[in-house]
């Protein structure tokens, strides 16, 4: 087979960068002009309005929002490395930022290995500007583990592509706390995605699926990692791990014991979790969300 001519190839070349120079403007329109300056954080929303003020940075949010980002970023890796490194800034200004705010309630993590109480919950949102904690303990749902396992999931995918997010032991110890702080999920009721608990939405927590496929899926992906140069290796519980994923097929296909379905099953029977291993129960599972909630332009919520 011969290779085809150099010229062959920049027509293709050109196309690509184009197309990625469009896409990077969008997110920067859309993603990165609201990104702060100082905390990296997100707001959820510019608008403050008669259902509560959404200029806060909600964890669960900020770390979506930004994997469009952090795509960009390893697309143009192919093509414009000082592009793809600004973009990989940008990412790490974010993750340092909820790991910064998180940082400062090292102490409700440490209560809550031994409580399971909601009020020793990590916050699921935080001031954009300072990183500071925005309401009370008891204020809001904040015990949300799909939340604080996705940051925990993301954070080793970004560092094991080459992304360096943990500068010293401090910060890789209290990634291991995070681990201890997930490991019981599988015995904790939470609030969950849409931090509603029960069906009812009455406050009171119950398990969900969803927040046990993400926390399966980000204890193992730092099983045995180390997260920064010269660290040591993130250490998991096995029997954790393992009644994680037995008390998550359990529930499947429904989300808890009040909810029958929920379409953020679909982030744990596929991106970003891919938390399910049955293929069987994985497409049960699937074709009850659509079933239930499939409407004309995508997925409700819930029933």
């Amino acid at each position: 087979m011969t290779a085809a001519p150099p010229s062959a190839s920049r027509p293709d070349e050109a196309a690509a960068t184009a197309r990625l120079a469009a896409l990077t403007r969008q997110a920067e329109a859309i993603i990165l002009s609201r990104q702060d300056p100082r905390s990296g954080l997100l707001p959820a929303s510019t608008a403050i309005t008669v259902h509560g003020d959404y200029t806060h940075a909600w964890v669960r949010d900020n770390v979506y929002s930004i994997l469009g980002v952090w795509a960009l970023s390893l697309a143009w890796r192919r093509h414009d490395a000082t592009q793809a490194q600004r973009l990989a800034d940008r990412v790490a200004a974010l993750m340092r930022g909820l790991l910064a705010a998180m940082m400062r309630q090292a102490h409700k993590v440490e209560r809550f290995k031994h409580s399971l109480d909601p009020l020793d919950a990590l916050h699921a949102k935080y001031a954009t500007a300072t990183g500071e904690p925005v309401v009370g303990d008891g204020d809001w749902g904040h015990l949300q583990l799909d939340a604080t396992a996705l940051f925990l999931l993301e954070l080793a995918q970004f560092s094991q592509a080459g992304l360096l997010l943990l500068h010293d032991a401090d910060e890789e110890a209290f990634v291991q706390n995070l681990v201890h702080y997930l490991a019981r999920a599988w015995r904790t009721p939470d609030y969950g995605i849409w931090e509603r608990g029960h069906k009812r939405n009455e406050g009171v927590a119950e398990l969900n699926a969803s927040s046990l496929g993400l926390v399966r899926a980000a204890l193992a992906a730092v099983a045995g990692r180390c997260l920064r140069p010269g660290g040591r290796p993130i250490i998991v519980p096995a029997d954790d791990l393992a009644a994680c994923r037995q008390v998550l097929q359990a529930l499947l296909p429904r989300e808890s014991a009040s909810k029958e379905t929920d379409a953020a099953l679909l982030a744990v029977l596929g991106f970003p979790a891919f938390a399910v291993d049955d293929a069987a129960l994985a497409e049960r599972s699937r074709a009850e969300v659509l079933a239930q909630l499939q409407g004309r332009y995508g997925c409700k919520r819930f029933l």
